[in-house]
């Protein structure tokens, strides 16, 4: 019978429960932060566009929708398990852009630009830390 605190892949190292739990709540943060980016650009709210049109994208419902969408889908993607590397590399993309347009309207670094890269670590921290498969791949040792 297998430790309760260790979960098991086969041709993957074990993750201690600690380390699957951490990398949940890690994912959740990304997944609620998300969702919630991408819920409040389907009506859209005012504050989206008028905050698109300030950083330079069309200021349209279109538009805005369909970065809605497109974040929603990814963050799905990301959420279920057998298609989390998937939504990570989308999500990634979608961060890459967010960088590009801080940088391209040059917003302060720590603050404005480098948040899509907090993201980024973020979101690839928490699936390394509870994706066997992942952790075999990228073996990361202390």
């Amino acid at each position: 019978m297998s430790d309760i605190s260790q979960i098991n892949t086969p041709g993957a190292e074990t993750i201690s429960a600690r380390a699957l739990w951490t990398g949940r709540i890690m994912s959740g943060v990304i997944i609620l932060f998300m969702i919630f980016d991408g819920v409040i650009k389907l009506p859209p709210l005012d504050i989206v566009t008028q905050t698109m049109a300030e950083l330079g994208w069309p200021a349209d419902v279109g538009t805005a929708r369909l970065l809605g969408i497109i974040g929603l889908i990814s963050t799905a993607l990301y959420a279920l398990p057998r298609t989390s590397f998937l939504g990570a590399i989308l999500l990634t993309a979608y961060f890459g852009g967010a960088i590009a347009t801080q940088v391209r309207i040059g917003n302060p670094l720590f603050s404005h630009t480098f948040f899509g890269i907090y993201l980024g670590l973020l979101l690839w921290g928490g699936l390394w830390l509870r994706n066997p498969r992942l952790r075999a791949l990228l073996p990361f040792s202390g």
